[in-house]
């Protein structure tokens, strides 16, 4: 029998958890065709792993890549650490589906995040792939695949899938954001929805879950979700069958204790499986509460990474609650004022702790601490972060550390990720001068650190928390395995010099020690480089 690749003398990590052993994998089309000794087989394509593992394609569980995707530099930085799929809809917050008010709201408010969208939009043949030579600069400076969505909507889930859809070398996958949908039906409102806006909400709901949306997401301190009580998620969970509600909870570290009573509660009101963002905190806390969870029989899974400090908008870490940020232009006209003069003082102790990742008209300052660019401007820290928000009307990003940074918050991050109900996510951005080097180093971290130097999973383990488990938890139909029949999203790794290279100072340089990944039977990434070839797809739950 004849294949159309041979990946020779590697050992396998089937992604059950069990040890590698050592067998060649075949691949036809776009499935796993046979695992085995295939002394005297042939094949269009043979790939010599020996001494690799080989692997099933790792799903990065949180990514914020929906629009920043299509750019080939972020697919590089995704590949070279073995991550094949991006989860997205993340926090809540998204572009579809909207009108073209809301896309309009949800790239603004979370540019810092998402990204913009890329301009261009043509309609697009399925059955011929864009070649790398169709990738177009977009006035953005974003690097985009064509078609990709048009950025003033409307927009529904299923024209965003269609524009990821073979146009990236990433499969993608999407959480319907709940912010995006109440922004659609109530604006900026904080008040209760009323039936007829809930039913509108549960509407936007069932169509996207009809689309190929593979849970509901949520984003509860960002705007308008901050605004949404248990009783609202919980309705609009209801139609989820089986797929996850997954969350930015309200309140993380010592305070997580009040995000996961809300999280248990929706579960039990709508019978979800939930899923927790990015769970961070000192583990004697984290840990009580997820296991009280479990017992209560709540089906729960959650992400963390392996860093102690954040990124995120600096809207979202230092504007009181009545700065309306989900209105820019009312907020900015409110920090033009002296009103928040009494405010400012309690940020002192924060002031140290952010460091500027995304300043659009103020670059000079991104990977600057806020106190240092604030002393070069020769203004107070205060006046300083004001200046940034009104300048870049609120778009600001910011690297946040945590108070428990130190060996404490490390050998918490250690106990965390070594729970079963653990699953692996970067959390990744990647727009601005100086981001998180999260997106570009987590899962290498998860590998290179965690597994072969600390020893916190063993290599058969690595697999179930960063490939097999998150397939299941997002219903991504034949992937996570790699066994016949299965789905080839392939990937070789080097288990001696897998490593993440980017760091706080310099967060962009690419991991090393993965140089060969397959998607779709499609081999993207060859000697450490993309090939042009774009064969992931917008991935449908089962």
């Amino acid at each position: 029998m004849a294949f159309d690749v041979i990946i020779s003398a590697g050992h396998v990590l089937d992604g059950t958890g069990a040890p590698p052993y050592r067998a060649d994998v075949a691949i036809t089309g776009d499935r796993i065709t046979a695992i085995g000794h295939l002394d005297g087989a042939e094949a269009a394509s043979v790939v010599d792993a020996q001494g690799r593992f080989v692997a099933p394609g790792f799903i990065d569980c949180h990514a914020h890549g929906d629009a920043i995707v299509f750019d080939p530099a972020v697919q590089l930085a995704a590949l070279r650490q073995g991550v094949t799929t991006f989860v997205l809809g993340q926090d809540g917050l998204s572009f579809a589906p909207g009108s073209a008010e809301t896309v309009a709201y949800a790239s603004r408010y979370f540019a810092a995040v998402n990204g913009p969208l890329p301009t261009h939009h043509h309609p697009h043949d399925h059955h011929a792939p864009p070649s790398r030579a169709e990738h177009t600069a977009h006035p953005s400076g974003l690097l985009a695949a064509e078609p990709a969505p048009h950025p003033q909507g409307p927009l529904t889930v299923a024209e965003l899938l269609a524009a990821y859809d073979r146009s990236v070398a990433l499969n993608t996958a999407y959480l319907l954001p709940h912010g995006t949908i109440r922004y659609d039906v109530m604006g900026p409102s904080p008040d209760k929805p009323s039936p007829d806006d809930l039913s509108r909400m549960l509407a936007h709901v069932e169509r996207g879950l009809a689309d190929g949306a593979v849970g509901l997401s949520s984003g509860l301190e960002y705007l308008p979700g901050r605004y949404a009580t248990a009783e609202e998620l919980a309705a609009l969970c209801t139609p989820l069958a089986g797929l996850p509600y997954v969350t930015h909870m309200r309140a993380y570290g010592e305070q997580a204790g009040v995000g996961m009573s809300e999280v248990v509660e929706i579960a039990q009101r709508s019978g979800a499986a939930v899923h927790v963002s990015h769970l961070h905190g000192p583990a004697d806390t984290l840990l009580p509460l997820v296991e009280r969870a479990l017992a209560g029989g709540v089906d729960l899974t959650y992400d963390t990474y392996p860093y102690l400090r954040g990124n995120t908008i600096l809207a979202m870490v230092v504007l009181p609650p009545e700065v309306p940020g989900a209105e820019p232009e009312r907020a900015v006209e409110l920090l033009r004022t002296n009103e928040l003069d009494a405010w400012w003082p309690s940020l002192e102790q924060t002031w140290p702790r952010l460091t500027i990742s995304h300043a659009p008209g103020l670059e000079w300052a991104e990977g600057l601490g806020l106190v240092e660019a604030a002393g070069r401007a020769g203004v107070a820290p205060h006046e300083f972060c004001r200046r940034l928000l009104i300048e870049t009307r609120l778009e600001a990003g910011c690297v946040t550390a945590r108070p428990d940074e130190g060996p404490e918050g490390e050998e918490s991050v250690r106990r965390v990720l070594r729970h079963p109900s653990h699953i692996g996510g970067s959390d990744g951005i990647y727009v601005g001068g100086h981001p998180h080097p999260r997106g570009f180093g987590a899962f290498a971290r998860f590998l290179g650190r965690h597994v072969r130097e600390l020893g916190d999973w063993t290599w058969g383990q690595a697999m179930v928390h960063l490939a097999s488990h998150p397939a299941r938890r997002f219903g991504l139909p034949d992937r996570g395995l790699l066994r016949r029949g299965c789905v080839a999203d392939v990937v070789l790794l080097d288990p001696a010099t897998v490593a993440d290279r980017a760091t706080y100072e310099s967060p962009r340089a690419p991991s090393i020690g993965v140089d060969d990944v397959f998607v779709s039977g499609v081999r993207v990434l060859a000697d450490g480089a993309l090939t042009g070839r774009t064969p992931g797809r917008a991935i449908r739950p089962r």
